[in-house]
């Protein structure tokens, strides 16, 4: 018995807040054989990145069954981190980056991942603001969304403000503090060559480094102040 074929949908998004962060909304287009459905909605406290994603989440759970989909965007942001691989690279390292920062916007990086392996998807990027017919039109439908009176709060991001805090508290501070990582001991290292660019105000000295995952860290006592005598190292 021959399988049955997986429909092809286009997925036109846009999202933005204004000011970033603030009111937010995101347009959703989904194309299916000259038919289109169209979504929009407006967010109290947002940002522009999580409303671009928040379009594609939404548009990817509004498909109900198995489905070829070609998502088009004008967010580098988004395209790239699934076409790139960082979105699953980050989630690989416990959404934390090589530097020791968190990875911005986790929890609709984590939910558009998840929405991503029940179909079989393609991501597009368009320019903004170009001319092209849908993604004009997301635009006008996120503007929409902003302008909305009964606006939806943006959990996630409230979380977000509320983490990131306990998380700059815990910087680390000298050679011997644990890694945010994995929570290894970390050392001290120097960096073999540096050079400092025209009009940098200061530099590290050293950085401190997890030998288990990698991961770096600059640190405040480090910095350095550039002098006409350290222009190249």
């Amino acid at each position: 018995m021959e399988a049955k074929k997986k429909p092809h949908i286009d997925l036109f998004t846009d999202g933005g807040a204004e000011p970033n962060p603030g009111n937010g909304g995101f347009g959703v287009i989904l194309s299916y054989k000259g038919r289109q459905k169209e979504f929009f909605a407006g967010y109290e406290l947002t940002t522009n990145n999580r409303m671009e994603l928040m379009a594609v989440i939404i548009g990817l759970e509004k498909i109900n069954t198995k489905a070829k989909v070609a998502v088009y965007s004008d967010s580098k942001y988004v395209v790239d981190g699934i076409a790139k691989g960082w979105a699953v690279n980050w989630k690989k390292n416990n959404w934390i980056k090589k530097k020791g920062n968190l990875v911005l916007n986790k929890d609709l990086w984590e939910r558009l991942l998840n929405v991503i392996d029940k179909h079989e998807v393609e991501f597009n990027w368009v320019k903004g603001h170009a001319g092209h017919i849908e993604n004009e039109r997301c635009d006008f439908l996120a503007n929409q969304g902003i302008n909305l009176k009964d606006k939806i709060k943006d959990e996630g991001y409230l979380d977000y403000l509320k983490n990131v805090e306990d998380y700059l508290e815990k910087k680390l501070e000298k050679e011997g503090d644990l890694c945010r990582k994995c929570n290894t001991p970390t050392i001290k290292k120097t960096p073999k060559k540096r050079k400092i660019k025209k009009n940098q105000n200061y530099y590290f000295e050293y950085y401190l480094y997890c030998l288990n995952c990698k991961a770096m860290y600059m640190v405040e006592d480090a910095k350095r102040e550039v002098s006409d005598e350290n222009t190249l190292f």
